[in-house]
């Protein structure tokens, strides 16, 4: 004769062992997810849904919109610059890239102003009085040390300007230090705050 356990023994003993299996599989899952985070690449797209290239780490979507760069009082104050770095200048109101050998103007008419795009008044401020954060950055990538308000860390993948065809007639009230891709001409169109500059990339 088989004596068989007591039945509320029999159930604790299947809950305790699905207990054990369940936190495995919770385990397992975890582990999976944070592995798999390690191998991803961060791609990010604005105002879009998808990225146009596996190649890209920042997309923007259609529109008649451009980027506005970061505006500093003088590129020559700003510590730690890498190459690649892109700014509005306030003191000459320009918009510059860093090279090896300097900064680099990507503005050719120097009357650019400091128009507040809301008030339209000349000279205004253009950042708010809020306290910042002299080492606050966004990274998208794997995140280092180098320095800027949007660091894009990836050394495989490139960043896709807004486009817009015609800017200078299609962007209504741009401001200063804006960028984008103009797709009429295939030239790259800086705003210095009173006319557009092209370039041909």
């Amino acid at each position: 004769m088989v004596l068989l356990p007591d039945g509320n023994v029999l159930i604790h003993k299947l809950v305790l062992m699905l207990t054990n299996k369940l936190k495995i599989m919770k385990n397992s899952i975890v582990i999976s997810f944070v592995l798999f985070s390690f191998f991803t690449n961060a791609q990010v797209a604005i105002g879009k849904t998808t990225i146009a290239s596996p190649s890209v780490s920042l997309d923007f979507g259609s529109g008649n919109r451009g980027l506005i760069l970061p505006w500093v009082t003088n590129v020559a104050s700003v510590a730690g610059v890498v190459n690649g770095t892109m700014a509005y200048d306030l003191a000459d109101k320009k918009v510059k890239v860093k090279y090896a050998s300097g900064w680099k103007d990507l503005t050719v008419n120097t009357f650019g102003t400091t128009v507040d795009p809301i008030t339209t008044v000349d000279g205004v401020t253009i950042q708010n009085s809020a306290t910042e954060s002299s080492t606050a950055k966004v990274g998208i990538g794997t995140l280092t040390s180098t320095p800027g308000v949007l660091v894009l860390e990836d050394t495989n993948k490139a960043m896709v300007l807004p486009k817009v065809a015609n800017p200078q007639t299609n962007i209504i009230n741009p401001s200063p230090g804006m960028i984008v891709y103009d797709t009429a001409t295939k030239l790259l169109a800086v705003f210095n705050g009173s006319s557009w500059t092209f370039w041909k990339p």
